[in-house]
């Protein structure tokens, strides 16, 4: 599969815009793109979520818009008048703000995607990378779960990512843009949420730093194919340029771990094995299994994940001690 012909075989001189920009993996995908060679970076997030404080490292080398991202106007203003190579659509509202407010996060997610097509279609725009999630995908019925698995979400939020991938390739069924979905496992690394919505690394850190016992959901024995978010973000950018259009990508290491042992590597890598660690109620809609096939996208564009789960946690927890304030 080859890239679109309007979309540079390299990102060396490109012009990308990053809805969500200032989240946690899409700061880290700013990065990769500016060191990429991209020449012009434009981020649009209304900072729900997103920390201005996760792009400080790169502020002066981008165009940064506060705004809402299901907005069209502020879109199309966002670029300014000129056209764009790429979008990479990272504005989300996440799994558990949907356990709370599932209609709003159903409507919220379908809106923002739909807007971005929008601006691909009035050529704000070549090509868009649809940033999409494993959880479409509900448990594992085989494995590996290639991007053939049968979707089947358990969640709303779930649910609405499998709508926005719909929406994106229909926008590329109907009038022939050029859309390619990038399909991520259990992304994790520095940055990663630690306040609403905070994932369970984050968590983990916090409690043990703070003398808490550690309260895992369930019975712990639930996998995820957990994917150290440089190797997400090199993995993205690879099927950006050379991605098959209408193809869907999945992200991952193709090695799967119960959370009962993340719980136990992170707590090697704090020094704290010995800490308390409680089982409390499974979370409602959470997945049991995860572990991606990633064959489609080694052979489309030779990107295989290269950072083990105890060398990219180790980073991680490195980044939250010397980062108290976030932790």
């Amino acid at each position: 599969m080859s890239a679109s012909p309007d979309v540079p075989r390299d990102l060396h001189g490109a012009g990308a815009l990053v809805t969500g920009g200032a989240g946690f993996i899409g700061s880290h995908l700013v990065e990769g793109l500016l060191a990429a060679g991209a020449a012009r970076v434009v981020v649009v997030d209304d900072l729900s979520l997103g920390r201005e404080a996760n792009l400080a490292a790169v502020r002066d080398r981008i165009e940064f818009v506060h705004a809402d991202c299901a907005a069209p106007t502020a879109l199309k203003e966002a670029c300014g008048g000129r056209p764009l190579d790429l979008c990479f659509n990272l504005a989300v509202i996440p799994l558990p703000h949907s356990l709370e407010h599932p209609r709003e996060n159903v409507e919220r997610n379908v809106a923002m995607t739909t807007a971005v097509c929008e601006l691909q279609r009035a050529g704000g725009f070549e090509r868009l990378v649809q940033f999409s999630s494993s959880e479409v995908y509900g448990t594992a019925r085989r494995v590996p779960m290639g991007e053939q698995h049968p979707l089947g979400a358990h969640t709303p939020y779930a649910a609405a990512k499998a709508a926005t991938d719909l929406v994106a390739l229909s926008y590329r069924a109907t009038f022939g843009l050029d859309v390619v979905v990038a399909r991520p496992f259990n992304a994790y690394g520095e940055r990663q949420n630690d306040t609403a919505y905070a994932g369970l690394i984050p968590i983990v850190v916090r409690r043990v730093l703070a003398g808490e016992p550690v309260i895992v959901n369930g019975d712990g024995e639930q996998t995820r194919d957990m994917t150290y978010v440089g190797d997400t973000v090199a993995g993205t950018l690879a099927v950006a340029v050379a991605g098959g259009s209408g193809e869907t990508y999945n992200i991952g290491t193709g090695t799967e771990a119960s959370v009962n042992e993340m719980v136990r590597e992170l707590l090697d890598a704090l020094d704290a094995p010995e800490h308390p660690v409680e089982h409390g109620p499974p979370r409602p809609g959470d997945v049991r299994r995860l572990l991606a096939d990633t064959a489609r996208l080694r052979e489309a564009t030779g990107f295989v994940a290269g950072t083990s789960l105890e060398e990219g946690l180790r980073r991680t927890v490195r980044w939250y001690l010397s980062a108290p304030a976030a932790a």
